[in-house]
């Protein structure tokens, strides 16, 4: 039997997303599964190979091979397809569709395609990140494989040959060989639950039938937009994201870094209200598609809950995100093991903007009830009593008093004041205007936005008052802006968030495929398509074989960087996909005018 040691990290390119809703595993180039949560997104890991631990669920071939893989059309179903010297092996895998909170379903399915398939499986689980292996480990009559890892039971069918070995590495592992013979498929099932596994073993072909029909009915075909293929696969990943309470998390990953060996580390596994925004408002693009209203109803109940005291994070339960302290566990290359998030002590103003724009989109489509528009009063108040407060800002920075920050409530007072009784509209407009007098202080000599009154640098963040309807987009302001973006802060059809001091763009970080994103809107809407489409499909690009975009693109190594996938960047794609595949500075909907 293989020992664990023998899946070394992959570069992120190559790693697909699996995911249910409540929990996601990422799955590497050789069927090895090296990450994955359970029961849910913020719990501790079981597979953790990914950042240094030793626990992990592969069926890789015997045989020398190279790989490749697909998505298959609308869903989040992986299928990893191997040429071997003599033949063709696919494993087709997934999580059971839509998921339980409680409980984990992985689908494998090995296909002799061409040949016979001859593959390993080694499945070693490590509960609390590694803590806790396999215990009880025990095979009934039928085959199936019964045990406990940590506080999770978990059961594996379709693996009767399999054996237990408790020196195949750091973790008690069960493994062996699988064979299929050509024409066949064999399907392997892992449950794993926080509680005792009682119920009748599932049968697979129901399973996947069940998520194949869940995934056709979630994605919607978005067939007048441009990229459709990319959107309806942006739309899987953050349905993907979003568990059955609305939540959306940033990402599947923690740890993975910015930059190497720059400290640059962060847990993502939790909810941030701007992004999930973010992609609450790229569904309404053209319809109201369920990911807005799971959006609306998250933001809402936070505020409802916070009021002024609005967190810029939460758990997909609504609950605090703890503060950072590390696992001693060696990390991804080039990064140090990080769980939880700083945001949970910081004021970001901005979220406050952002849900209101999320609220006004929802009014467009006749689906903002009470409940949520009573949200909306309650941000708006929140903007009133802290919009002077300084802030950490979208980047999560020292607090300032930054631009992109009080605009957005701009936008946001502006925007919801459209769907609301005359009293409240004429106020919160009022507010708007005071807000946006405010920011006198932060026009540049130049004339463009700059970052904060103490901060004149140009940043990319400041494309979005514009694109969101805070100042007209004629202001020269806006237009100076977007000049200042391109030359200063663009390289080779990418962006970068802002200058580190005097160091090279490209040395301090990546560039944002986000602000690529926000580059191409900001020229779209200002009426040129060739600059616009040329922003749009090179950042579109920068991305690996399974179509997962990561918050940076280091444009040297044409590598991803930091967590994946990253939801608000898949959010942007959909926005600006369909965005532009409307006339260039026409057919604005009422939040950019």
């Amino acid at each position: 039997m293989s020992r664990t040691v023998d899946f070394a990290p992959h570069v992120l390119r190559e790693y697909a997303l699996l995911a249910d809703g409540e929990r996601g595993a990422l799955i590497g180039p050789r069927g090895d599964i090296s990450w994955m949560c359970a029961p849910r997104w913020d719990d501790d890991a079981v597979f953790a190979s990914l950042i240094g631990g030793r626990s992990m669920f592969a069926i890789t071939p015997t045989r020398r091979h190279v790989w490749g893989g697909y998505y298959e059309e609308g869903a989040l179903i992986w299928r990893s397809r191997w040429t071997t010297s003599d033949g063709i092996i696919e494993c087709r895998d997934a999580l059971a569709f839509p998921g339980d909170s409680h409980r984990a379903v992985i689908l494998r399915r090995l296909l002799a395609v061409r040949g016979d398939a001859d593959t390993r499986m080694v499945l070693a689980p490590g509960a609390g990140f590694g803590e806790h292996g396999l215990a009880d480990l025990h095979r009934d009559d039928h085959g199936r494989w019964h045990g406990r890892a940590g506080k999770l039971w978990l059961r594996l069918s379709g693996a009767g040959t399999a054996s237990a070995d408790e020196h195949a590495g750091p973790l008690p592992a069960l493994g062996g060989a699988l064979h299929v013979a050509e024409g066949g498929h064999l399907d392997i099932v892992l449950e794993l639950s926080d509680t005792p596994i009682q119920a009748r073993a599932p049968d697979p072909v129901e399973l996947w039938r069940h998520t194949e029909q869940h995934w056709r009915t979630a994605v919607p075909d978005f067939t007048t937009a441009t990229a459709q293929g990319d959107i309806r696969h942006s739309y899987a990943v953050l349905r993907g994201l979003t568990s059955s309470g609305g939540g959306m998390v940033a990402a599947a990953t923690m740890s993975l870094p910015e930059r190497a060996e720059e400290g640059r580390n962060y847990d993502y596994r939790y909810v941030w209200i701007r992004d999930q925004c973010y992609a609450g408002q790229a569904a309404s693009i053209e319809e109201a598609h369920p990911l807005l209203d799971s959006a609306v109803n998250f933001v809402g109940q936070r505020l409802l809950d916070d009021g002024a005291a609005l967190k810029p994070a939460y758990t997909v339960t609504g609950d605090p995100v703890p503060g950072e302290h590390s696992l001693h566990l060696p990390g991804y290359p080039g990064g140090t093991d990080i769980v939880g998030n700083h945001a949970n002590t910081q004021f970001q103003l901005d979220a406050f903007g952002e849900a209101l724009l999320l609220f006004a989109a929802a009014a467009r489509h006749d689906r903002l009830d009470s409940r949520a528009y009573r949200a909306a009063t309650v941000a708006a108040d929140s903007i009133t009593t802290r919009w002077r407060e300084p802030d950490a800002g979208i980047w999560e920075l020292d607090d300032r008093r930054w631009t992109h920050s009080r605009l957005t409530c701009v936008a946001g007072l502006r925007r919801m004041a459209d769907h609301a009784p005359s009293q409240s509209a004429g106020s919160w407009r009022s507010l708007a205007d005071t807000i946006a007098a405010s920011t006198a202080d932060c026009v540049h000599p130049s004339g463009r936005w700059q970052r904060a009154p103490d901060d004149p640098d140009v940043d990319a963040s400041l494309l979005l008052p514009a694109i969101r309807g805070a100042v007209p987009v004629a202001d020269p302001r806006s237009v100076a802006t977007i000049r200042a973006v391109e030359r200063d802060l663009g390289r080779d059809g990418y962006v970068y968030r802002f200058r580190h001091g005097e160091r090279p763009l490209g040395e301090a970080e990546g560039a944002f495929t986000l602000c690529g994103f926000l580059l191409a809107l900001s020229h779209h809407q200002g009426g040129d398509a060739v600059a616009a489409g040329r922003y749009f499909e090179r950042n579109r690009a920068a991305t690996g074989p399974p179509g997962l975009y990561c918050e940076e693109y280091d444009v040297v190594q044409r590598q991803l960087r930091g967590n994946i996938p990253q939801a608000f960047v898949h959010a942007l794609l959909i926005e600006t996909a369909q965005r532009l595949s409307r006339p260039p500075g026409a057919g604005q909907t009422p939040q950019h005018r």
